[in-house]
C-alpha cells in the first residue's frame, strides 16, 4: 500500500512543469514507435505498388474507427479511475477498471462480427478498381476480425496510466511497434524462408505487433505486484452505474476520435474522383503528421491524470498550472511540426517512392495543412481538461464542429463547387483548426467559472 501513496503524492504534489513531462515522456515515446511502425508499413507496401499503398489508406478510415472504440473508451476509464484515486475512494477505482475491461471485450467482439461478414461491403464504398478493391479487402479483413488485440490493449494500458504508471505504457506500445516493424519486411516482401504476401503481410504483421502490446498490457496490469490496483475477476459483476460513468467520457471520447475515421472517409470520397494520386497524398499525410500529434496525444495521456487526480483532490492552483503547462509543450511540439512540413516536404514525400505527380501535389498539401498544426494543440490540451474533469461532451461538440460542421463541408465547397480541386481539401484543414480552437476557449471560460472557480482553496 506504501507504493500506492508514493503515486498519489506524485500526482498531487510533485512540481507540476516537471511532473507533466515526466508523466508524458514514456507515452510520448511509444507513441512515436507507434507513428514509426505505421510509417514503415506504408514504406514498404509503397515498394509494392501505387495500388498497394491506395488499398492501404482506403482501409485506413476503418482502423481508426476500431482504435478510436478502444482509445475512446480506455480515455473513460482513466479519467474515472483518476478521479476516485484523487477522491481516495481505492476499492471504487478497482471497480471502474474490471468493469473498463468488460465493456471493451464486448465492443471487439462486436467490430469481430462487423468486418468478418461486411469488409467487402464497406471498401466498396469507395467503387475502387477491382485490383485496389481486392487488396484493400485482404488487408481489413485481416486487421478488422482480429481487432480484439488493439481494442483490450487500449484498455488496459489507458487504465494503467490513470495510476501514474507510464513505464509499463511505454514498454507495450514500444515491444508491439518493433514487432511490428521487425515483421514488415519479412511477411510484405517473403524473407527468411516466408512466401511474399504483400499487403496481406503488412496486415499480419501489425495485427502480431497489437497482439504482442495486447499480452503485455495485460500482464502488467493483472499481475499480483501491480499494488495500484488490485484487478480481481472473483465475484465480479457488470455494474451499471459504473459503465455509465465510464461513457460520460469514454462515449464522447469515442465519437470525436470516431470522427477522424468519418472524415478521413469523406475526404477520401472527395479526392479519389480526382485520382489515386490525392488519396496517397492524404494518406501520407496522416502517416507523417503522426510524428507531429502521437506527442502531443502522449502529452494528453500524461496530463489528464494529473488533471483529474487535482480535479478529485480539490485543488484549483495544480488543476491548472497543469494545464498551462501542458499547452506550451504541445505549442512548442506543433511548432516544430509546422516547420519541418514547410521546409522539407519533398523530403518527407520521397520516402514512399512517390511519382512527380505525387510530389507536386504532396507539397502543396503539407505547406497547406501544416499551418493548422498550432491551432491544434490548443485544441487538443483544452479538450484534455475537459475529458479529465467529467466533461467529456464539451470536447465531443469541439470535434463535431471541427471535423463535420465544418472541415467536409468546406473541403467539398472549395474543391468541387469552386473548382479548387484537391487544394481545396488541403485549404479546409486550418479555416477548421481556427473555428475550432475559438470554440474551445469560449468552453474552456464557460468551465472555470462554472466547475474549477469555486474549488476548495489548495490543500
Amino acid at each position: 500500500m506504501e507504493t500506492k501513496n508514493l503515486s498519489e503524492n506524485r500526482m498531487g504534489t510533485a512540481k507540476i512543469p516537471s511532473l507533466i513531462l515526466k508523466m508524458s515522456f514514456p507515452m510520448m515515446l511509444s507513441m512515436l514507435a507507434m507513428a514509426l511502425y505505421n510509417v514503415v508499413d506504408s514504406v514498404f507496401v509503397s515498394q509494392v505498388s501505387e495500388n498497394s499503398l491506395t488499398a492501404v489508406t482506403l482501409a485506413f478510415p476503418f482502423q481508426m474507427l476500431i482504435v478510436s472504440v478502444g482509445v475512446g473508451t480506455g480515455v473513460g476509464i482513466n479519467s474515472l479511475v483518476a478521479r476516485r484515486l484523487g477522491e481516495k475512494r481505492q476499492e471504487e477505482a478497482e471497480n471502474v477498471a474490471m468493469n473498463g475491461q468488460f465493456i471493451t471485450v464486448i465492443s471487439a467482439f462486436i467490430f469481430t462480427l462487423i468486418f468478418a461478414f461486411f469488409t467487402p461491403n464497406l471498401i466498396g464504398f469507395f467503387d475502387p478498381d477491382p485490383e485496389t478493391f481486392e487488396l484493400s479487402v485482404s488487408y481489413l479483413s485481416i486487421c478488422g476480425t482480429l481487432c480484439a488485440f488493439t481494442m483490450i490493449d487500449a484498455a488496459s494500458h489507458k487504465t494503467l496510466q490513470a495510476t501514474g504508471d507510464m513505464i509499463h505504457p511505454m514498454i507495450v506500445q514500444l515491444a508491439g511497434a518493433l514487432t511490428n516493424i521487425v515483421l514488415d519486411p519479412i511477411l510484405i516482401f517473403g524473407y527468411l524462408g516466408f512466401k511474399p504476401m504483400g499487403v496481406a503481410g503488412a496486415a499480419w504483421a501489425t495485427v502480431a505487433g497489437q497482439f504482442v502490446s495486447m499480452v503485455l498490457a495485460v500482464y502488467f496490469l493483472y499481475r499480483k505486484k501491480n499494488t495500484l490496483l488490485r484487478m480481481r475477476f472473483k465475484g465480479f459483476k457488470p455494474n451499471l452505474s459504473i459503465i455509465k460513468e465510464i461513457y460520460a467520457v469514454g462515449l464522447p471520447s469515442i465519437v470525436m476520435q470516431a470522427i477522424g475515421s468519418v472524415t478521413t472517409f469523406g475526404l477520401n470520397a472527395i479526392l479519389i474522383n480526382f485520382s489515386n494520386t490525392a488519396v496517397n497524398v492524404l494518406g501520407v499525410y496522416f502517416k507523417l503528421q503522426s510524428f507531429v500529434f502521437m506527442p502531443v496525444f502522449g502529452l494528453n495521456s500524461g496530463a489528464m491524470p494529473v488533471m483529474g487526480y487535482n480535479y478529485g483532490a480539490k485543488n484549483k492552483t495544480r488543476l491548472m498550472d497543469a494545464l498551462k503547462y501542458s499547452l506550451l509543450y504541445a505549442l512548442i511540439i506543433m511548432c516544430i511540426g509546422t516547420a519541418i512540413f514547410q521546409l522539407l516536404p519533398q523530403f518527407l514525400l520521397s520516402i514512399f517512392n512517390p511519382s512527380p505527380d505525387m510530389i507536386e501535389m504532396g507539397v502543396a498539401a503539407f505547406r497547406s495543412i501544416s499551418l493548422c498544426f498550432p491551432l491544434a494543440a490548443g485544441g487538443i490540451m483544452l479538450s484534455t481538461l475537459f475529458q479529465a474533469i467529467g466533461r467529456g461532451v464539451l470536447s465531443l461538440i469541439i470535434s463535431l464542429c471541427r471535423q463535420l460542421i465544418l472541415i467536409l463541408p468546406v473541403a467539398y465547397l472549395l474543391s468541387v463547387v469552386l473548382s479548387f480541386g484537391p487544394n481545396g481539401v488541403w485549404y479546409s484543414y486550418p479555416i477548421a483548426e481556427c473555428a475550432a480552437l475559438i470554440l474551445s476557449i469560449l468552453f474552456t471560460v464557460s468551465t472555470y467559472n462554472s466547475r474549477i472557480k469555486y474549488l476548495s482553496p489548495d490543500m
